[in-house]
């Protein structure tokens, strides 16, 4: 009888290596192999020198690995390894596909342990200083995402809270945008662009509602944008802070 090993689904944070959980960081330490996704750091990587390495990446608009064959791929490292991660960016248990890889292992009869990690809206809420809530201006928040296939760009429904949170937001937050502006957002509402965040080529961007809908420059890494009242800059939060962060580009209406 094959005795199979455990998988654990780990959050391996928003890119920074000292942001995985110190529990993350141990089980890297033990595994036999180690399942990655695309936006995982070679960095965290380093944390598990001993590991065969795997990379099951999805990335949008570049080739990608599909979920069933990495479901299978799971499936056969658990009867090969005693342990088993399965690293995923951010937290598994949102915008991770955890759910199809948790039944493929119930199904399979395969022991599974969900290690969580910091989801990239609050890292990037904290490296830009701004709170996703605020007293008395916005006690609800959404955490978003539209479809990766155009064909579905239209049918985005944009959650009714005070602030939004869009993963995976570059082009599709100008329809984003555009859409809040016709439901009545003022075009003032503060927004926050973060790329690659917690990473050393992070940026931030701070604009407007208004701004956003005309469009951004191409990003080279994953992108979020926060909108909303509570992202408006304090009143003695330093003038010159967007040329620290090095911001996006904005391109001009012509």
């Amino acid at each position: 009888m094959n005795v199979l090993g455990k998988v654990y689904l780990v959050g391996a944070g928003p890119g920074a290596q000292d942001l995985v959980t110190l529990r993350g960081a141990r089980l890297l330490a033990q595994a036999g192999v180690v399942l990655h996704d695309a936006l995982v750091t070679p960095e965290m990587l380093e944390l598990c020198p001993q590991a065969v390495k795997i990379a099951v990446g999805k990335r949008c608009g570049r080739l990608s690995t599909a979920q069933a064959f990495i479901n299978k791929q799971m499936l056969d490292c658990a009867r090969k390894y005693a342990v088993v991660v399965r690293l995923k960016g951010g937290d598994p248990m949102l915008f991770g596909r955890a759910d199809e890889e948790l039944r493929a292992l119930e199904e399979a009869g395969v022991e599974v342990e969900v290690v969580p990690g910091i989801t990239t809206a609050l890292a990037a809420a904290a490296a830009a200083k701004q709170p996703l809530t605020r007293r008395g201006v916005a006690r609800s928040v959404a955490f978003f995402t539209s479809s990766t296939a155009p064909e579905h760009a239209g049918q985005l429904q944009v959650p009714d809270t005070d602030t939004l949170v869009q993963y995976m937001g570059g082009r599709e937050a100008i329809i984003t945008a555009q859409r809040l502006l016709d439901q009545g957002r003022g075009a003032d509402t503060p927004v926050i662009v973060v790329e690659n965040c917690s990473r050393p080529d992070q940026r931030i961007l701070r604009l407007t509602l208004a701004t956003l809908a005309l469009g951004l420059e191409t990003a080279h890494g994953p992108v979020l944008v926060m909108l909303g009242d509570a992202l408006a800059r304090r009143e003695h939060q330093a003038a010159n802070e967007d040329a620290v962060t090095s911001p996006l580009a904005v391109p001009r209406r012509a």
